[in-house]
């Protein structure tokens, strides 16, 4: 497991209800895989965070569009810099260009992908693009309209991945950076009714893992640089789910590697388990491990410790942070104290204190 040294800090952004009103800054220790609340950040229903890069700046959703913070090199406290209007209804999921040049920003509500410039004094800037997804998914008592979850470059960073939620798609777009605009080159077409969430790259750029919340699978593809797109071949679906249970109530959620690259972890509400699932490093394919309850209800996000050997996760019905002891060994997790009280916390990062990613 990864040796680590130094101070980490915990941003959870929440839905603002009741007593949340908020980032929520918690200090990690990691040796014990605890969490300590220090503050709250004022931002209005902060439902995605993502951090840039350089590890400078941290991005939030924000009603207003989005918020950008400057990160304290001692202590990872956030100071606010600016906020943009997205020209749309408030976003769910930021993810950043590995230029630093642009941030992009997925709209449930509205189905659309925005592009907002990024400059280097961590301000952003103006819109550069904006496109709404359009097309319908199969009549069923969800809602099948667009509903983008995810946006995520390519490895390669020339593409932009958006995952369609209600349509069963995910658009992939070229990156035309003279013109600062997107491009749709292809579609991933998925099962009718999955309901795709989330998709992550391996850090070799060689495989993608695409969640899906309606079917509560995990696929695995292959990826390659095309001649005029990226090429993703389907090599394996797995279950998030314990044994047993209704998937009709289930909702897979979240989704995260271990900083070792050696495991996936997913979590799925309803069944309010996380499993834990090896990754075979020749072709990317996953062995489930173990899935096990997460002493809270509706798990929407994980987070894994700097050491591979704590997780977090963020129970958004229970209002409460649960943290855990992994034994790969004995394929089970161990509870780490009592549960935190925050109310509907919707996503977590951990990060580093005065250092680059």
């Amino acid at each position: 497991m990864k040796d680590t040294a130094g101070k980490y800090v915990a941003y959870v952004g929440t839905y603002t209800h009741g007593s949340s009103i908020g980032i929520h800054l918690y200090d990690v220790d990691v040796e014990e895989g605890t969490l300590t609340e220090r503050k709250v950040i004022p931002v209005r229903n902060s439902s995605h965070i993502c951090r840039s890069l350089n590890g400078k700046y941290l991005y939030s959703i924000a009603d207003e569009g989005v918020a950008v913070f400057s990160i304290d090199e001692k202590d990872g406290d956030l100071l606010p810099i600016n906020k943009v209007d997205i020209d749309g209804m408030r976003g769910c999921y930021l993810s950043v260009d590995q230029d630093g040049c642009y941030l992009y920003v997925a709209g449930y509500h509205d189905g659309k992908v925005t592009v907002v410039h990024t400059h280097r004094d961590g301000r952003l800037g103006s819109l550069m693009d904006g496109v709404f997804h359009k097309g319908l998914g199969s009549v069923a008592e969800r809602s099948f309209h667009p509903h983008v979850s995810c946006v995520i470059p390519t490895p390669d960073n020339k593409y932009l991945c958006a995952v369609d939620n209600g349509i069963d798609q995910v658009k992939i777009y070229k990156i035309n950076k003279q013109k600062n605009r997107l491009q749709l080159v292809d579609i991933l077409r998925c099962e009718r009714e999955s309901g795709p969430r989330r998709l992550l790259f391996s850090k070799d750029g060689r495989f993608a893992y695409l969640i899906f919340e309606l079917t509560n699978v995990v696929d695995v593809f292959g990826y390659k640089e095309g001649a005029n797109a990226p090429e993703f071949e389907k090599l394996q679906s797995i279950s998030t789910t314990s044994d047993n249970v209704d998937r009709a109530h289930d909702a897979a959620s979240g989704i995260c590697f271990s900083n070792d690259g050696k495991y996936l972890f997913t979590s799925t509400a309803g069944d309010n388990t996380v499993a834990m699932y090896s990754i075979n490093s020749k072709d990317g394919l996953l062995n489930k491990e173990f899935a096990l309850p997460i002493s809270g209800e509706y798990p929407k996000d994980i987070a894994m410790f700097p050491d591979d050997r704590h997780i977090a996760v963020v129970n958004h019905e229970s209002n409460s942070i649960t943290t855990f002891a992994i034994d790969y060994e004995r394929k089970v997790l161990v509870q780490k104290g009592k549960p935190m009280k925050v109310e509907t916390p919707n996503c977590i990062l951990i990060a580093s204190v005065g250092a680059m990613i």
